[in-house]
């Protein structure tokens, strides 16, 4: 069964489970006393993998020279050798990518980079609506008409067989750049750079799209003899991609993460620099502002409008441009907000409360924006969601899914109604015809209720260690500021302190007043915190009630000061633990 709290407004709110999570005690111990750190800290780095003196320094201290030779990776040579033959030739060269930030980033990046090279160069995002991701048809015909000879794909192309074959029987070569799970039949391309493929060697194989085209242009350099100072200013584009497409945070990510952090923070390029001004950022950048800031507005331009003014905006060198392609985007994004938070509203309507899974429909939703709304549903009431739009009576849909649920699988079992699919475990795409909506529905709850479990109906967190707030000291809150960059693999350490009492300040604010901000009190220790989309704890705390509290740890900086802030994750009552 699921498990609800209700607020006054009765909107329904999956309550938690929480875990704190266990890590070998010998291993602990060795490593605090190896690093003569806390026994909490120590903790949290074998958490992460980390379980020696050495793998610490890695941690703590990254270093460029610790990536790996680009010339691991199976089909660089060629690859390099080809683009080479394009430049002694004078060739055409299209550089092609996708829609969203990963593609955005990495077409940037390579097309900043050739044009030092090759003077006919050009590039080419498709249009979300009209083409659709991968390589389109159009921007095939696009190609051929226009007399390229060398295509360079990036964040797509993978699995573009049959557009890959048209395009060698034109004498087009091409050079596929991509980063996603490759299926057993592979394009016939010129050459493939993707760590994932199952002969390739690389080390690393969690690398973004934009981080495989930035070890092709690492690869150029190394032949060429260009030093590396040549290509550190897109570290700042990998970063953006790192922190959008929710890669690992580990291993080579974490050290190009690490230094485009350093690059956003001292000298980020002209468009960027332009963005930030719409953030109203207080200190220092971080992870969490590129995904929750920047990110969005880049995904923006593809989603209301074209995503090849993203691209303008992160390849410009005049600052004027810049301000002016900003303005643009920002544009956008406000009236993706708007279109989003009207569907959402709408599609929270629509939602049959009694279904293991939720399928929502309307012909008027903007299929820009149906991935966002699938991921907002999901988050208020985790179950396995697909939201669709509408065009000439074919439906696109977006998928996500809850943890240990494959919803990809759960389609693929539906196929026979689909017209076409794909994607992976937690985030899938598929077309239908609208005659056969109600089928699929059918079909696809029936699939959920088979296979979504009991204990998969509940979302955890997981909680790194309990600790007392008189431990939150400025050693700790410095030594976790450290473990930045934060992502998939590498989160912000989550905390649980049980018994606390709430202060006299606490009040629920934001715009629709769903976040809750208060002070916390233990045992004479105060600190504020603030919890986004917890207001509904208002009513159960205000009386002074004893809780439980899980949470992160931030510094907040507010007119010059810098503050200890606590992001609530949950709450429970003193009885509930």
């Amino acid at each position: 069964m699921f498990h609800f709290i209700t607020n006054k407004h009765h909107k329904k709110i999956v309550e938690k489970k929480w875990q704190i999570l266990k890590a070998d005690e010998e291993t602990v111990s060795d490593l605090q006393t190896s690093l003569s750190v806390s026994k909490t800290i120590a903790k949290l780095l074998v958490l992460r993998g980390i379980k020696t003196y050495s793998d610490a320094k890695v941690f703590f201290r990254p270093e460029l020279t610790d990536l790996y030779d680009p010339f691991l990776m199976k089909g660089m040579s060629i690859s390099i050798e080809r683009i080479e033959t394009a430049i002694s030739n004078q060739e055409k060269v299209l550089i092609y990518g996708d829609y969203d930030v990963d593609g955005i980033t990495s077409v940037s990046m390579m097309y900043d980079f050739l044009r030092n090279y090759i003077h006919e160069i050009e590039f080419y995002i498709p249009c979300r609506y009209k083409e659709g991701y991968g390589i389109s048809s159009k921007s095939v015909e696009y190609a051929i008409q226009n007399n390229f000879s060398l295509i360079i794909t990036l964040d797509c192309g993978i699995k573009a067989i049959n557009q890959v074959d048209l395009l060698a029987k034109k004498k087009i070569d091409v050079i596929i750049c991509d980063h996603h799970q490759p299926s057993n039949i592979l394009p016939e391309a010129y050459s493939i750079l993707n760590p994932k493929q199952t002969d390739c060697k690389y080390p690393y194989k969690e690398l973004s799209g934009c981080g495989v085209g930035f070890k092709l242009i690492t690869a150029y350099c190394i032949k060429n003899t260009i030093p590396f100072s040549k290509i550190s200013e897109y570290l700042d584009l990998l970063l953006l991609s790192i922190s959008a497409d929710l890669v690992h945070i580990t291993g080579e990510n974490r050290i190009l993460a690490f230094f485009g952090l350093k690059r956003i923070n001292t000298k980020p390029r002209e468009g960027i620099r332009a963005l930030l001004k719409y953030l109203n950022l207080q200190g220092k950048i971080q992870t969490s502002d590129i995904s929750f800031g920047l990110a969005p507005r880049i995904n923006a331009s593809g989603r209301v409008s074209h995503a090849k003014n993203a691209v303008k905006l992160l390849i410009t060198k005049d600052s004027k441009t810049a301000n002016n392609l900003a303005h643009i985007i920002e544009e956008n994004n406000n009236e993706r907000r708007s279109i989003d938070k009207e569907i959402t509203h709408e599609a929270i309507n629509k939602i049959d409360h009694n279904k293991a899974s939720i399928i929502v429909y309307n012909s008027n939703w903007s299929k820009g924006v149906i991935g966002i709304v699938a991921s907002r549903i999901l988050e208020k009431y985790y179950k396995p969601t697909i939201v669709f739009s509408e065009k000439n009576n074919i439906l696109t849909g977006s998928a996500r899914s809850v943890s240990g649920f494959n919803i990809y699988e759960a389609i693929s079992i539906c196929a026979e109604l689909c017209e076409t699919f794909g994607g992976h475990k937690y985030a899938a795409g598929l077309t239908i015809k609208k005659e056969n909506f109600n089928n699929f529905k059918e079909n696809f709850e029936k699939q959920v209720q088979q296979r979504f479990k009991n204990e998969q109906q509940t979302p955890t967190i997981n909680i790194d260690a309990e600790i007392e707030l008189k431990n939150i000291d400025s050693k700790l809150i410095r030594i976790i500021r450290q473990f930045a960059p934060f992502g998939p693999k590498n989160y912000p350490p989550i905390f649980l302190t049980k018994n606390i009492k709430t202060g006299i300040d606490m009040k629920k604010i934001g715009i629709e007043k769903n976040h809750l901000k208060c002070s916390i009190i233990k045992n004479e220790n105060q600190l504020s915190a603030i919890g986004f989309g917890l207001s509904h704890y208002y009513e159960s705390l205000e009386n002074g009630n004893y809780a439980h509290i899980c949470y992160s740890i931030s510094e907040n900086k507010w007119k010059g000061i810098l503050k200890t802030q606590l992001i609530l994750k949950d709450i429970k009552k003193s009885s509930a633990l």
